[in-house]
């Protein structure tokens, strides 16, 4: 954070904001909502798609970049430069808006792809439009709330995330109800998956326009007026940013590091050896092409919408036990939860039990969603939101590509080529990262200030 008398600057702004309602700060964080429904129909239903459209399983890996790799390119570019904005419209709302536009057209078309190629990059462009909006969205929060509210805002859109995801994951099921799950378009994609995507794409939109109508930004203050003029946006202007950030980034942000490493790797193998896992320790099969493998896979997706549900409810839950405890205990707590789930996975053998362990496993979807980003908050400069919100999404994407690269490597010498082991490797990592977690200088409580809400 800033030291000496810009520090103390910082901070006076800071308590100078505004205190918002609850019905505000859910308000603000309706947009999350539309944007984690979009990303939780990539989850649940990229992977179909492409095998509709004739992918097979050695491609299948490739066409999963767009996520890491957009991200990993454009957060923290869009991040420093949303830091350099000013319009009428506000610092980081222009961002929102182009987004969601993009994310709203490429949800239309996607169930409408004649070919693989085309549903791929969609893929690429709706990633784009979904980062275009994430960053400057985590950092509106973080300029609009003061610091003992961060807490309240961030676990608000933890719990959205949970929400959205669940009924992503469930809206093709649902609509069952109305339209037949074998009622096929021309490119073989089912219409209840086409028209969860048409949702998606008036839900991406419409939320964003709730949050910026309703809880608009901040009008910047003189001293941000001044430093905006005296550096203009530019370019070259948002990568030297880039550049200086990472130079100068906070103890507590690298402390963040190798915790945030161990949890995305280890969530990241969780999510590409589920199914796999459970075919094999509650259907006995590893034949992909048998009944056995198709169950299993249907098993992953209804537990993974039970743990995105219970993340929903633990985000709320943990919004008074951060307040009491400070975030860096409370994700601690967490991670070891998340972490225990996966190493007893593969010993259950009752399809019944894996519910159960959701719990552990939504418990730290929801730190993962929410705590770190209170962490963060805490520990980077306001004037600087937007960059390092940026930049921190590279502490995710690159763990995912690091798995990526190097679970080929490992997955017969080290883990006999189990899936099973996989899912287990990826409980103790989680655990790591709690270890990790502890270590860090951020998160501890904030006194809570008795200033009237708007």
């Amino acid at each position: 954070m800033s030291d000496g008398n810009g520090g103390i600057a910082a901070d006076a702004a800071a308590m100078s904001k505004p205190r918002l309602s609850l019905l505000r700060i859910v308000e603000m964080n309706i947009g999350f909502f539309g944007l984690q429904f979009s990303f939780g129909l990539q989850q649940a239903n990229m992977g179909p798609i492409y095998g509709f459209l004739g992918a097979d399983e050695a491609t299948m890996p490739l066409l999963w970049l767009a996520g890491p790799m957009t991200g990993l390119l454009i957060q923290p570019l869009i991040g420093a430069m949303s830091d350099r904005t000013n319009t009428r419209f506000g610092r980081r709302t222009p961002y929102f808006l182009i987004g969601a536009i993009i994310c709203s057209i490429s949800l239309l078309f996607m169930p409408y792809s004649p070919t693989l190629w085309v549903a791929a990059s969609l893929l690429w462009i709706l990633d784009a439009g979904n980062n275009i909006t994430m960053e400057p969205y985590r950092a509106y929060v973080a300029d609009r709330l003061r610091p003992d509210q961060r807490s309240v805002g961030f676990l608000t859109q933890s719990a959205f995330t949970g929400l959205a995801q669940t009924l992503s994951y469930l809206a093709p099921s649902l609509l069952t109800a109305f339209v037949a799950s074998d009622v096929l378009d021309s490119n073989g994609i089912p219409v209840i998956v086409k028209i969860a995507f048409i949702i998606g794409s008036i839900l991406s939109i419409s939320t964003i326009l709730w949050s910026i109508i309703r809880v608009p930004e901040l009008p910047l203050t003189d001293q941000e007026q001044s430093l905006l003029e005296e550096h203009p946006l530019t370019v070259s202007s948002a990568l030297k940013d880039i550049v200086a950030a990472i130079r100068d980034m906070p103890k507590p942000m690298r402390q963040l590091a190798l915790a945030m490493l161990c949890q995305w790797y280890g969530m990241f193998v969780y999510w590409q050896f589920i199914a796999f896992a459970l075919s094999r320790s509650l259907y006995g099969t590893s034949d992909t092409a048998s009944a056995g493998f198709r169950d299993a896979a249907l098993t992953a997706q209804q537990i993974g919408a039970f743990y995105n549900f219970i993340a929903f409810l633990s985000a709320l839950l943990l919004i008074p036990v951060v307040r009491k405890f400070g975030a860096r205990s409370a994700h601690a707590f967490c991670l070891t939860a998340s972490g225990a789930a996966m190493v007893l996975i593969p010993g259950v053998d009752e399809k019944i039990f894996l519910f159960g362990l959701m719990f552990g496993i939504g418990i730290g979807w929801a730190g993962m969603m929410g705590n770190t980003y209170v962490m963060l908050a805490d520990s980077i400069p306001p004037e600087r939101n937007g960059i390092y919100m940026g930049i921190f999404n590279m502490f995710i994407v690159i763990p995912m590509l690091i798995e990526t690269l190097t679970m080929p490597l490992i997955y017969q010498p080290l883990l006999g080529g189990d899936p099973r082991n996989a899912i287990m490797l990826g409980g103790v990592l989680m655990i790591l990262g709690a270890a990790a977690t502890l270590f860090v200088d951020a998160g501890k409580p904030v006194p809570r200030t008795m200033q009237p809400a708007e």
